[in-house]
């Protein structure tokens, strides 16, 4: 990253190429120039990738006129190398546009599946009790 301009990250769907067994991961350099910002894209086709379902043009559009001018996105951003460790150089892709929110489960139905399966171990445990 001294040497070279690490300018793009593109972090490629699971399926993408067939038998891999991990997941691909793009970088884009240009030599001659040190890195000051990485530009990271999350390609998201919205289905499944695989044999019978590859990967395509229409797929990369959003990538390529984004990159084109580095711009940001819900599917995209820009990180300065300042802010990248320097012992791990780790460029773990976490997007920061999309937060990810967990839908709250209320208490009240949290307090009632327990007891329900409370119940029901109470039953399982006393039907091997008689069983012995």
């Amino acid at each position: 990253m001294e040497n070279c301009n690490l300018h793009t990250v593109l972090d490629m769907p699971s399926g993408t190429f067939q038998g891999a067994g991990v997941k691909t991961v793009v970088l884009f350099f240009e030599k001659g120039a040190p890195t000051r910002k990485i530009w990271f894209y999350k390609l998201d086709p919205g289905r499944n990738l695989g044999k019978t379902n590859p990967l395509n043009d229409d797929d990369l559009k959003d990538f390529v006129s984004l990159q084109a001018k580095f711009k940001d996105s819900g599917n995209s951003w820009t990180v300065d190398t300042k802010s990248i460790d320097k012992a791990t150089y780790d460029l773990s892709v976490k997007n920061p546009n999309k937060a990810t929110e967990t839908e709250l489960r209320d208490p009240k139905d949290i307090i009632a599946e327990m007891t329900a399966l409370d119940a029901e171990s109470a039953q399982i445990l006393a039907n091997i009790e008689r069983a012995l």
